[in-house]
Parts: C-alpha cells; structure tokens; sequence
C-alpha cells in the first residue's frame, strides 16, 4: 500500500488527546471486527500500553461522553460518539459502490470516487470500501449510509463480519458463522433472519470488514 497517497490533517479536536482519539478507534474498530467490546486487557495489548493507563484513558472518555461504560462487566463499553476530527496520517481506498446489509441485492461495483482512512487499517493487503445501504447490521455499529472498509481476501473465519457474494450475482455484509457443517450469513438485528448457504449457492467471500466509518448525515 505503499503507492497510496498519503495526506496530512490536523490534530485532533473535539476536547481529545491523540492517545484518546487513538483509544477510542481501536474500541470501535474490536466491536466491527469481534462483535463485543475489548477488555481493559485486550484494549492495552492492542495500544501496546498498560492495562491501567488504558483504563485511565477509558475512564477520560467516559468522563467527555464519547464511551459508555456498563458497571461490573469486563467487556461493557459502548462508542456513544465519535469528534470531529481530521486523522494525522491518511491514505486514500477506492470507493466501489453500495453492499446491502438488509435484502440480498445485486452490489454495484463502480468506482465512485476515493476514501481516507488510517493508513494502520491499511498497512497489508488490497482495500476498499462500500456504502451500507439497510440496517440489518446495526448491531454491529454499522448502519444505513455507512462506509466499511474492507480487506480483499477469499476467506474468513466463524465471527468475521464479510463482504460476500451468493448464488453469483448477489451481494451482503453480513456476520460469518460456520459451526460442522453448517455455514450462515448472521444479520446483527433481531428483525432480520439468517442466510443459510448450501453446497449449491456459490458462496464467495470478498473481503472482511475491518472498519466502519460514519455517514456524515447522522
């Protein structure tokens, strides 16, 4: 990724530290990816810090509104906002088109136009990102308008949010369950059931999601 063009913001705002902003993507970014919040632990191993500054820095966010916290749970914290911010260290995805997370449609494929992201997210693989049309995955923080920024790969494992293809021509961001011999496609919403795929469904996986960024409208 090293070809991608790289672009300089400013610090962020909003009343954060660097290392604050930097907590609370690694918190929503483990909720994309695992579906559950980190541990203080597991937040520390990721920052490469210890577990009590990572939870002092919790403790900061909670206090400035931008992390919920529910008492007595090791994995209770909740992303109730994001600031305003521009990131320090960009570099630019290709924007594909819109991926259903609701009814099974065909995905539009046309380069639209280019996204910034963290360079992190980027640093290995191919990228790229799609626009969520539906809520079926709103569980999982990620909701109509949204983008979700996608790692090219062929396959994933039980728990990975993916962007993948069924019955050839139908595309959906959906949660991978695979248990013996039975493969779903999991919305994060109770009003949505699950997709079962067969041997004859030709399923293909385009990539897992490793981040979500907000639709500037909510």
């Amino acid at each position: 990724m090293d070809d991608l063009p790289k672009k300089r913001g400013r610090r962020p705002v909003a009343n954060l530290t660097d290392t604050q902003c930097r907590v609370l993507r690694e918190v929503r970014d483990f909720i994309v990816q695992h579906g559950f919040p980190p541990t203080a632990q597991e937040l520390a191993d990721l920052l490469g810090i210890a577990a009590a500054t990572a939870h002092e820095q919790v403790n900061q966010l909670v206090r400035k509104g931008f992390i919920g916290r529910e008492p007595r749970k090791a994995r209770g914290l909740t992303v109730l906002r994001e600031p305003e911010e521009e990131l320090v260290d960009l570099v630019s995805v290709p924007l594909l088109g819109a991926v259903p997370a609701g009814p099974l449609s065909l995905a539009e494929e046309n380069l639209l136009g280019e996204v910034m992201v963290e360079r992190r997210l980027v640093a290995s693989g191919r990228h790229f990102a799609l626009r969520v049309t539906g809520d079926s995955m709103q569980g999982a923080a990620i909701c109509d308008g949204d983008l979700v920024i996608v790692r090219q790969q062929p396959v994933a494992q039980s728990g990975d949010i993916v962007v993948a293809t069924i019955r050839s021509d139908e595309a959906t961001v959906k949660r991978l369950s695979i248990r013996e011999h039975e493969i779903e496609l999991r919305p994060e919403n109770p009003a949505f059931q699950p997709i079962s795929v067969g041997p004859d469904d030709d399923l293909r996986i385009l990539g897992k999601v490793v981040a979500v960024r907000r639709s500037v409208e909510r």
